[in-house]
């Protein structure tokens, strides 16, 4: 029965580095979350520079396709005769 009081003395300092070392891990992860979160949020909203260029190439291609699809058409219906009235057929002839 002498050893429970004396254990139960000990035991919180034999326990209190693990105790002490996991309310500081808790405590600097508290505290950075907030940083860590906003930080997050800022650059879901932003964009960089290198993101715009790529964006813009994307629908430079993407534009550049659709004229080409367009001219091919045209060039099509003016080689079967049957061109829309938009078609310019006298600059398919050329080529």
């Amino acid at each position: 029965m002498s050893r429970a009081p004396i254990l139960i003395a000990v035991l919180p300092l034999l326990l209190g580095g693990c105790v002490v070392g996991t309310v500081a891990k808790t405590a600097v992860g508290v505290v950075t979350l907030p940083v860590k979160v906003a930080s997050a949020g800022v650059d879901a909203v932003t964009t960089s520079q290198s993101e715009r260029d790529e964006k813009l190439g994307r629908e430079m291609r993407k534009q550049d396709e659709e004229r080409g699809r367009q001219w091919r058409l045209a060039w099509e219906r003016c080689r079967k005769g049957r061109a829309l009235p938009t078609d310019n057929c006298a600059l398919f002839q050329q080529h």
